[in-house]
């Protein structure tokens, strides 16, 4: 097995091989072109996301500047996903995000890991472990996601937090590490920050 193969697999490996570094190096041009592109070429930075990305879906919007280890080539977009300023993917293997998902400003995704003996660091040895991100979640201003790690359909990341375990589905979750604080329920049919209320408008939009 190649070292480039054992990307995948969760196996140590030798991110410096020299297949790895060239084929980084041609994904890491596309992904300079994509910061140095204007505000105003739209049409352009959607064609140059469907290049990078292993697959993207429609309707995404990622600001300028995007940071990723392979450019996005390991990443697998649903559709309209938004992403504030200063996403960093860290993708030397896969990344799941599903439709109609926010990051916040400033959000890290890893899938890399170091081992922790001092001997094999040295030599620079390396582990990836998939991130599954599910669909509408909305990920906080600052979130780091580690390695392995997945979150479930519609749940929230409070700002900050650093998720270091799985997140069920439809939850609020926060902290250092993030942990589960409530379901979300009832009173978000309600209100949507602390006691502010839906409209009456928006209330018969989505049947509340």
């Amino acid at each position: 097995m190649t070292e480039k193969e054992k990307m995948h697999t969760g196996e140590l490996y030798l991110p410096q091989d020299g297949e790895i570094v060239g084929w980084q190096a041609e994904c890491l041009d596309r992904l300079y072109e994509y910061n140095h592109t204007r505000p105003t070429e739209a049409k352009r930075r959607e064609e140059l996301l469907q290049k990078m990305f292993a697959e993207i879906g429609e309707g995404c919007y990622l600001e300028p500047p995007f940071y990723s280890n392979f450019g996005g080539a390991h990443c697998h977009f649903g559709s309209f996903i938004y992403a504030n300023f200063g996403l960093t993917l860290v993708d030397d293997t896969h990344i799941y995000v599903g439709d109609h998902t926010m990051f916040g400003p400033h959000v890290t995704v890893a899938t890399a890991g170091h081992p922790i003996l001092p001997a094999l660091r040295e030599d620079q040895y390396q582990y990836n472990l998939p991130v599954r991100i599910g669909k509408n979640c909305w990920i906080g201003a600052g979130v780091v996601i580690l390695p392995g790690v997945s979150i479930g359909d519609g749940s929230v990341i409070g700002a900050g937090s650093v998720v270091a375990k799985d997140i069920p589905a439809n939850v609020v979750a926060f902290g250092n590490p993030c942990k589960v604080q409530r379901e979300i329920g009832e009173r978000d049919r309600k209100f949507y920050f602390k006691d502010r209320k839906i409209s009456e408008e928006l209330k018969k939009k989505f049947a509340l």
